[in-house]
This record gives C-alpha cells, structure tokens and sequence, in this order.
C-alpha cells in the first residue's frame, strides 16, 4: 500500500509538462456527478483554452443507444486536490451533437439570465449553505448510529464535538480542506442538528460561479466519502419522524440591497418572491414536502412567510440586516438536492426581472 500512495502522489512536474485534467458533468437523475479524465500539454487556466468533450449519454440516462453522443463544454477550471500539481478539475455543461443543451443542462438558461444586463448591473451575490447526512456503507443509516436503532435525541450534536456527538469530522475536515485547495469559496463548515448529519457553505460567490462553485465542492465530497467508504445523503429528509432534514439556505443580495436604503429593496423582493411561492417550490429539490413540515425550523410548504431572525419562516431577514437597514435575507425553501443553476438564477430572475 506505501508503494500504491507514492505512486498516487507522484508529482508530475518534475518530470512533464503534461497535466490531467477531471471533466465534471451532471448525469441524468440531476444529482449524480460524473467524471472522467484527459491528458493535457501543458497547464490551463482558461476554460475556453480546454477541447470539448463527448460521452456516452445512453449510460447516463441522458441520451438514447442509437445516438448517445453528448458534447461537454468546458465551464469553469478549479485545481485538483487529489492529484494537485498543476492538474486540474473541469465543470462542465452538457450539449448535443448540434450545439443544443441537453434537458439537463440547468447551467445553459443560468447562464442567459446572469448575462442579462440588468442582472449583472446588480451583481447578484451568493451564500449556499449545503446540509448533507453521511451514511454508513451498506447499510443506508446514518455514520455513527447503531445499526437498527436510533442514538439520543436532537440537542447536543449541533456544533457538537467528542466522540459521541460529533461523527465523521476527519472527512468534513479533509472536504473543507482541499475546497480551499481547489480555489472554491468555501466559507465554513459545522456540524447540524442531527447526528452524522454537516453542513458547509459556499460563497459569497457572483452570479453562475455560485453553482459552479457548488456543484465542484458537491464532486470533491463524493470522491472524499468514497475514500472514506462512507455514503453520501443529499435527501432533505433521511430519517423520518422527529429528526431535522437537510436544506440548502440560500443567502441572496444585490448591489441595491448593500447599499443605502436597501432594506426597501429587500422587502420589494421578499413581496416578488411570495408572488411566486409555488413556481419556486416546484424547482427547489424532490422530495421537500417531506422536509418543509412547519417543524424543525422550517415553515410549511404551502404557506410562504418572512420574518426577522425567524428560522421557522420561507424568508429570513437577519437581525444584522433589519438594523443597518441594508444587506442581505436567506430563502430558506430549497432543499439539500437542489440544483444551484436554477436555485440562483430563479432567484435573480424573479427578484430583478420580475414584476410586482
């Protein structure tokens, strides 16, 4: 095993200028990461600088056997924290044969709305804060609860540290870690109210590169609790009864927002976004109502609220916020599997583009 880890580690530039380089993409289900790797010349920084790519969408779900070429365009370059030296990790979108995104591809119709110009004159900031649960292999139940049974209740595992409250933080270490390494905006991580259960955040990131961004840190995850030989959970509720589920809160401001007066702003987007409550909760992740109960520190699907400092409400504004009179609120809706293309540009479209 020594000899396989120097092998594993072995620093390429001291002996090419060759790199490797991870093509990301999203399969079919919409939730599961595929990749595959190329040898490059010599380094990138470029994403336009990269060829495209194809793969075989009928393995995917994403393409039938008879014509299962799908085209990957290079999107956004990240360093490789697995491979590191000057190899890097590709986001990618996916395309058909004729230059058509695939139904898929929720980066390609992000992507129009944060060119529009009167989104980019508000340059859209993002905070994604991604729950996650962490299973033990086999058999589907959460790290470090006894197999067929059930561990204390909620209460002492939020931020919790100590062997019997805290489980699987060597891995969200490692996962915090090389997201820095990778040139992700990862800007914290803690442990959540159910046990084996985390969260990290991403941002505050502009525009598109909020998903790019997200769905990278999501990649290196897998390929971190598949070392580990630990399951990764994205379902917004993975135990039922009287346990938390798993979100994605999304911290949103604009350049009106942030700036004098902006609390005016804010409560104008807040009153677009209830007009649309049933739009947005359609798109915000499978599987929600089973999340959004009205308990656990969420509100009820089917009712949209806002609040100050109001954990149970749709909308959080914070306090911070409420008495600057300017900054930023939290949607509290989209569930742990959302999509982060269509969770932000929703927002900026509905928020920016909309109509009271």
């Amino acid at each position: 095993m020594s000899l396989l880890n120097d092998l594993i580690n072995l620093n390429l530039c001291e002996t090419t200028e060759k790199i490797i380089a991870e093509y990301i993409w999203i399969g079919g289900s919409g939730m599961d990461l595929r990749s595959k790797a190329r040898t490059l010349p010599g380094p990138v920084t470029d994403p336009q600088q990269l060829p495209k790519w194809n793969y075989d969408g009928s393995s995917t779900g994403q393409a039938p056997g008879e014509d299962s070429e799908v085209i990957i365009y290079p999107q956004a370059i990240f360093k490789d924290p697995f491979r590191r030296g000057n190899n890097i990790l590709v986001m990618c979108d996916a395309y058909t044969p004729a230059g058509e995104p695939i139904p898929t591809n929720k980066r390609f119709n992000a992507a129009k709305i944060f060119s529009h110009p009167e989104v980019e004159k508000e340059v859209p900031w993002y905070g994604i804060e991604q729950e996650y649960t962490l299973l033990q292999k086999d058999v589907n139940w959460p790290l470090g609860w006894p197999v067929g049974g059930f561990p204390g209740p909620q209460g002492p595992y939020y931020c919790g540290a100590g062997a019997d409250k805290a489980f699987g933080r060597e891995i969200v270490d490692a996962h915090y870690k090389a997201c820095l390494y990778a040139g992700i905006n990862i800007s914290g991580i803690n442990g959540e109210v159910m046990p084996g259960q985390w969260e990290f955040q991403v941002g505050p990131a502009v525009g598109i590169s909020a998903g790019d961004e997200l769905w990278v840190a999501r990649y290196i995850l897998e390929r971190i609790t598949e070392i580990a030989g630990v399951v990764l959970s994205f379902d917004p509720k993975p135990i039922p009864g009287d346990w938390n589920g798993a979100g994605a809160h999304t911290n949103y401001s604009t350049k009106s927002m942030r700036e004098d007066g902006g609390i005016h702003v804010i409560k104008k987007a807040i009153e677009k976004l209830g007009l649309k409550h049933k739009e947005h909760i359609a798109a915000y992740g499978e599987g929600n109502e089973r999340r959004l109960t009205g308990h656990h520190e969420t509100a009820s699907i089917h009712k949209f609220s806002w609040g100050v400092a109001n954990r149970g409400a749709s909308i959080r504004v914070g306090r911070d916020t409420d008495q600057a009179g300017k900054g930023y609120f939290e949607d509290r809706r989209p569930a742990s599997n959302m999509d982060p293309y269509v969770v932000t540009s929703m927002i900026a479209e509905t928020t920016i583009l909309g109509k009271p």
